[in-house]
């Protein structure tokens, strides 16, 4: 229905006067109703003999009730009332129909062409007044609730690009790929559709230690990416003040101070942050409340977790600090809980085991590691959105 009501500044709908439409071929019916609603401010009327200059007239004036005879003679009236329910701009629109005969059967058949009440002419003053502002009432109604919802879809479809674009800036700060050596890095980056708070990074802090870190921000919106990117850009600017980043829980207890979640709108983030020092294969690592990261090589799998409460959730927050050795031809997999807290169709709910087997398997494709992981949740969960941010970084060591 292209009916429509203009928007006031304030975003709220305006004000609609109801408008009839009379179509009869005898004027003296016309100026009779004329009368009856002379006195009643709220109603514009509108008049025509002519039938077959009903349509253009009705797409014209937008009538919120339409009064039609039923014996004309430049046009069966029947045929009006379903040209007028064929028509676009007056599908919706309440018909009341008028006629001379109190006929059963004549109401029926006015009634399956579509009208939506029958009338007896003339009719009372008060109960035609009535009737046309009892169908006008919901006719208004209904084009206010479809002015409601298309203006909610087009604050949908802006919200929607806003995101998308503000997603593509995040994007846009994540490190490129690193083809080593030493380090190899492969990554996937799902923002969900309400934009999260996960972000990632990599840099070199010396010519011996590569520090590397994935943080994921509570909640969803603008305001967690906000928070995401201010803790990813004091992390790979390394402007934490005196910090040194090759000590892993140092530089959470800096992020903890300077992100604390009441000055930052109440949230907080988990996070995993850890240097490799190339020279000796060593890797120092902390976790903040975070998934662990996953260590394959030789000697199996190596779950890299400590315990601590998240980011910015209590000033007083300590957090412990594990290290491990690397061996050759190793790999790291460091991730957001949005890639494996997802439920399958048959609502089950797959588990942290579950994802560490997947990252296990042995990689169909050399360098597609990544990217086999995400196609196996989505066919896991059976479709290929998510519901949280979904971050995926390889280290290959």
């Amino acid at each position: 229905m292209n009916h429509s009501l203009p928007l006031t500044a304030g975003g709220s709908l305006s004000q609609h006067k109801i408008v009839v439409l009379l179509i009869d071929d005898q004027r003296i019916i016309g100026e009779a109703v004329k009368r009856m609603l002379q006195g009643e401010t709220d109603i514009e009327y509108h008049y025509t003999c002519d039938p077959r200059e009903a349509q253009a007239l009705a797409a014209r004036l937008r009538p919120t009730v339409i009064l039609q005879d039923l014996i004309m003679p430049e046009m069966d009236g029947m045929t009006l009332v379903r040209a007028f329910r064929a028509h676009e701009d007056t599908a919706s629109v309440p018909m009341i129909v008028l006629s001379s005969k109190e006929e059963a059967t004549t109401k029926a058949e006015a009634f399956a062409a579509g009208a939506n009440d029958y009338l007896v002419k003339l009719p009372d003053p008060v109960e035609l007044i009535a009737r046309i502002r009892y169908h006008s009432a919901a006719y208004i109604a209904l084009i206010q609730r479809n002015e409601a919802f298309a203006a909610l879809e087009q604050s949908q479809r802006a919200l929607a690009a806003e995101l998308a674009e503000a997603a593509d800036y995040v994007r846009s700060l994540l490190p490129a790929p690193l083809v080593g050596p030493p380090l190899q890095t492969a990554w996937v980056f799902i923002p969900c559709s309400s934009l999260g708070g996960d972000a990632f990074g990599y840099f070199d802090i010396d010519d011996d230690h590569y520090a590397l870190f994935l943080l994921d921000v509570c909640n969803h919106g603008v305001g967690s990416a906000l928070l995401s990117v201010s803790a990813m850009n004091a992390l790979t600017g390394q402007t934490l003040a005196d910090v040194d980043f090759r000590e892993p829980a140092k530089v959470l207890e800096a992020l903890n101070q300077v992100f604390l979640m009441e000055k930052h709108n109440n949230l907080y983030f988990t996070m995993w942050y850890g240097v490799l020092q190339q020279s000796c294969r060593t890797l120092r690592y902390s976790s903040a409340g975070h998934p662990p990261a996953v260590l394959l090589g030789d000697g199996g799998i190596e779950l890299l977790r400590c315990a601590a409460m998240p980011v910015g959730a209590m000033e007083s927050t300590t957090f412990e600090e594990g290290v491990t050795r690397v061996p050759e031809g190793a790999r790291l997999y460091v991730f957001s809980d949005g890639i494996y807290e997802i439920r399958t169709p048959d609502g089950a709910e797959l588990e942290l085991n579950d994802f560490v087997q997947i990252l296990a398997r042995p990689e169909q494709a050399p360098g597609q590691k990544v990217n086999e992981v995400l196609e196996t949740m989505r066919a896991l969960q059976g479709r290929p959105d998510f519901e949280d941010d979904v971050s995926l970084l390889e280290v290959r060591l």
